[in-house]
């Protein structure tokens, strides 16, 4: 151990590294100490204040709390000398006065417990205090029980420093001091997310998890066994591990995986039990003749019998395949479509793809991408020859600067903003760069709240004033980029002076951030469907790309391009090949070398030209030039924008199969729905935002005749001829490998054992690359391309019919469209029905009260739903979440396409407000 510290441990000499406390190296060296303030886990600082974890050193007066303390050389410390037994023998028997006894506590399995009886503690010679405070059951996921608190503050660290939520602290002094919420607030009443960082860390019971006790705050249900596997949300990558008993998933604890280091959010930790809904879809369904697709709607998702009828697997199958076979065959293979899902595994999405391209015959395949990032990914492709991030989200920790772009990361990705804000805190300068106020402009050394959909105006700013001030890094645009000169003339007339009129902010802060970026020793921009769901998403991108490049800020710790993936498996979907224009690995389907290759490997011929993107394919079959699609884990009839002609064009399809695991919106419109089985319910593999190919294991059996997705891909591929033999997700993914040489290096079998590998990987030895384009690109040039982009408005602007811009987007907990999270009943309860954002300023001018009932409305529809007061929103702009069936949101966006990532303008249209009540909006 290099600068190893050499010193007496319980009569043995042993070494302990710099930095390391007497804790952590008898800890590592196999010898347990009593703890409860202290938890070694990341992000956690030692506090040394329970005293519980005392040890000797020889020729001291007094004891050392040993979480606190280093060793210095030569040092003898006992940890088990009859003084250091006693000491902890009685801070136990002072903390066991004022607790609940064990046959009555809330957690009798708890660290304190664990700890009492390992020290033959047992009762207390010592007089309980005298009022014990009252339970708080306000939450629905997290009971209160502070007649447990030991006043550890770990539960305040928990949020204070490693969440940096600031929810929890101390009030009272002495023998008053208490924990309290916000002010002494009821937690329920209280600005805490419910994230769980407290519960996890409480080591009494006084934090518990609401669905481990009974009513009375004893123990109920308790799990029999737990399994490790991955957060079935957003991009985030969260590990985790599901706790059971009986079938079925009792609560959620977070693991020390490598995007979260045991964190997780309220819908990780909470939103499980989705999968155990009395709605889950359990048998094939086949719709029935006396049921109109133009009645689709009208079908309660409890109830789908009234209009559809239940069917084996066998006819369900039979009856699936034979209606797409007829399309193909009697209409050509580009009458056909599929939506493949990234809520699946990487070999389901694999799968589909391959389905389509050989089964099907088309291109015609597409996922959720296509409305998230499709527009950094064309980008991204164009730019730098790749289309995932350029390094992890936690490299942040290594920035000085750090810019967010178009991202709401508290929101959407709640666990990567913690390493945000604890960067923040550590102390980079953090630079918001929002229409909207956000959780992260507190921490902000800058919050540039520019007008919306005028993103390239102020990133242009920024660039010229990084090129005209001479801070660019000429040795590295001059090593490893191409189009500086093409770009430095297509700037030149956008100064910050003129883009500040478009942009509306001042000058000056343009040119201040651009020196910060470009003067940082090492930066990262982070960026989110604030910046992609543009007509000019693509645009937007290449700026970013542009300043990175302009800088050097790629390729080193702490620097790179990060676009925040939106779903749990987008990045390995996209990865896998559910894209029309691409085969696994981004590789073009137009390359007739690279068609090739695949085409030995699959045994069939693939369409030379790229198929139709979601958007493009709705529109085709609203036009009948599409007659028959099948989607898996997808609702774009929830999703997509202009709802009002995307359910048109599902109720015109010939014929639709839906595989899912609830009755959503698009499977209403179904002629066969094939029950598949949840997130928890199999083995798979995922990749998150950050490259991380992780593992997702079963924890539970799936409910009736749910089947795996794998499994029914296959069934339907066999019956459209294609003599698949798959028995287990890792053959799936081992042909993947060798067709992607970007996981050639990570086995099935490698990340069984490691449970996580960063792509790219060449080889088993390689430990994957994190931060990657240190050396070069992977273009053909080797080099990275400037792309300059011009100024363009939203395709639809605000006026005096319309006066607001709309913006939509995700609430913290609910997800995507819903069909999981309004399922889950503690986040149901905390966010159950639909709102609208306004400023206050716009409510009082509109004489508008919040909760009031109103009326938003485009050129495209209008729903009804409440307001509700954001002093984030600045004047002028609406917010609407999209995952509200009952107010959908997206029946009021505009399907207007980047034109080159052909992604849809969600995030900017025209609207107004209209005030109404219930009735009439009814």
């Amino acid at each position: 151990m290099t600068d190893a510290i050499r010193f007496t441990l319980d009569g043995h000499e042993v070494e302990a590294a710099p930095g390391e406390t007497i804790w952590q190296a008898a800890q590592r060296l196999g010898t347990e100490i009593p703890h409860l303030c202290h938890k070694p886990s990341p992000g956690y600082r030692p506090d040394g204040n329970c005293r519980a974890c005392m040890v000797e050193i020889e020729g001291e007066r007094t004891l050392a709390a040993s979480c606190i303390r280093q060793p210095a050389v030569g040092m003898k410390v006992k940890t088990a000398s009859e003084r250091a037994k006693a000491s902890r023998r009685m801070i136990f028997e002072l903390l066991l006065a004022d607790q609940p006894a064990q046959e009555k506590a809330h957690d009798p399995a708890s660290s304190f417990w664990h700890w009492a009886q390992a020290m033959d503690v047992a009762d207390s010679r010592f007089p309980a205090r005298p009022a014990r405070p009252k339970p708080d059951s306000s939450h629905p996921a997290i009971a209160v029980n502070l007649d447990a608190c030991i006043q550890c503050n770990l539960c305040v660290r928990a949020c204070r420093e490693v969440q940096v939520n600031d929810v929890i602290g101390m009030a009272g002094r002495g023998h008053e001091s208490e924990i309290v919420f916000d002010f002494a607030d009821p937690m329920d009443d209280s600005t805490c997310v419910a994230c769980g960082e407290c519960v996890q860390a409480c080591p009494t019971g006084a934090l518990m998890p609401a669905s481990l006790l009974k009513e009375d705050g004893l123990p109920g249900k308790q799990p029999e066994r737990e399994v490790d596997s991955l957060c079935p949300y957003c991009g985030v990558g969260c590990q985790l591990t599901f706790q059971i008993e009986d079938n079925r998933i009792l609560a959620v604890k977070g693991r020390d995986g490598p995007a979260n280091h045991n964190r997780l959010c309220v819908k990780g930790r909470y939103g499980f039990d989705y999968v155990h809904s009395p709605e889950r879809l359990t048998k094939p369904l086949i719709r029935r003749e006396d049921a109109p697709k133009a009645r689709a709607l009208d079908v309660d998702p409890a109830n789908p019998l009234t209009h559809f009828r239940e069917a084996s697997w066998e006819e369900a199958l039979e009856v699936a395949a034979t209606g797409l076979a007829r399309i193909r065959d009697t209409h050509g293979p580009d009458a056909l479509a599929g939506f493949g899902s990234a809520k699946g595994s990487n070999e389901e999405a694999y799968l589909f793809q391959k389905l389509v391209r050989t089964g099907f015959g088309t291109n015609n395949i597409d996922h959720c991408t296509r409305l998230c990032h499709a527009s950094s990914v064309a980008a991204l492709m164009e730019g730098i020859g790749s289309g995932a991030v350029t390094a992890p989200f936690y490299e942040c920790a290594n920035s000085d600067v750090i810019i967010i772009i178009g991202a709401t990361p508290t929101v959407n990705h709640p666990v990567a903003a913690t390493f945000i804000k604890n960067a923040a805190k550590r102390g980079a300068k953090l630079v918001v760069m929002d229409p909207r106020g956000q959780g992260l402009t507190r921490h902000a050394h800058l919050h540039l709240q520019f007008r919306g959909g005028t993103d390239v105006a102020l990133l242009n700013g920024m660039i010229h004033t990084i090129i005209e001030e001479g801070l660019t890094d000429p040795a590295y645009i001059e090593r490893f980029t191409e189009g500086f000169e093409e770009l430095k003339a297509r700037t030149t007339a956008f100064t910050p002076e003129r883009m500040e009129g478009v942009c509306g902010i001042p000058a000056a802060t343009i040119r201040e951030v651009a020196r910060l970026y470009a003067q940082a020793k090492a930066a990262m921009i982070f960026w989110g469907m604030g910046v992609s769901q543009h007509t000019h998403g693509t645009d937007n991108a290449r700026c970013l790309i542009a300043l990175a490049l302009l800088t050097g800020q790629v390729g080193r710790p702490g620097t790179g391009l990060h676009p925040l993936r939106g779903q749990n498996n987008v990045q390995g979907a996209s990865d896998a090949g559910l894209i029309p224009m691409f085969l696994p690995d981004y590789r073009p389907v137009g390359d007739a070398e690279i068609r090739d290759s695949f085409e030995a490997a699959w045994g069939r011929d693939i369409a030379p030209h790229a198929g139709l993107t979601v958007v493009e394919i709705m529109n085709a079959a609203h036009r009948g030039d599409i007659s028959g699609m099948y989607i898996m884990g997808e609702n774009p009839a929830m999703s997509d924008p202009d709802q009002s002609h995307v359910r048109e064009a599902l109720a015109k399809l010939d014929h639709l199969v839906v595989q899912e695991i609830f009755l959503t919106e698009t499977a209403a419109f179904a002629d066969v729905i094939l029950p598949a089985t949840a997130f928890p319910e199999k083995d798979g593999s995922f990749t998150n935002t950050n490259r991380q190919v992780q593992i997702g294991r079963k924890a539970i059996d799936a409910p009736g005749d749910a089947r795996p997705d794998w499994w029914i891909i296959q069934e339907i591929a066999n019956r459209l001829g294609l003599r698949w033999h798959y028995s287990h997700p890792r053959e799936a993914y081992e042909e993947m490998r060798g067709l992607m040489p970007s996981i050639r290096g990570i086995s099935w079998e490698r990340l069984e054992r490691a449970g996580s590998v960063t792509y790219p990987c060449d080889s088993a030895d390689d430990p994957g690359q994190e931060v990657i384009f240190g050396d070069g690109f992977p273009t053909e040039s080797g080099k990275a391309r400037f792309v300059a982009a011009d100024i363009l408005p939203p395709d639809e602007m605000p006026d005096k019919d319309y006066p607001f811009v709309l913006t939509t987007g995700r609430v913290l907990e609910h997800w995507h469209t819903g069909a999981m999270t309004r399922r889950a009943t503690v986040l149901d309860a905390i966010e159950p029905e639909p709102f609208c954002h306004l400023s206050p300023a716009d409510l009082v001018a509109a004489g508008i009260e919040p909760g009031e009932t109103i009326r938003v409305r485009t050129r495209r529809g209008a729903i009804a739903l409440k307001a509700r007061a954001d002093t984030d929103m600045p004047s002028g702009t609406i917010f609407i979440p999209f995952c509200y069936a009952e107010a959908a949101a997206n029946f009021l966006t505009n399907p207007a396409l980047d034109p080159f990532g052909k992604i849809p303008e969600l995030k900017f249209c025209a609207a107004r407000v209209e005030r109404t009540n219930l009735e009439a909006a009814e």
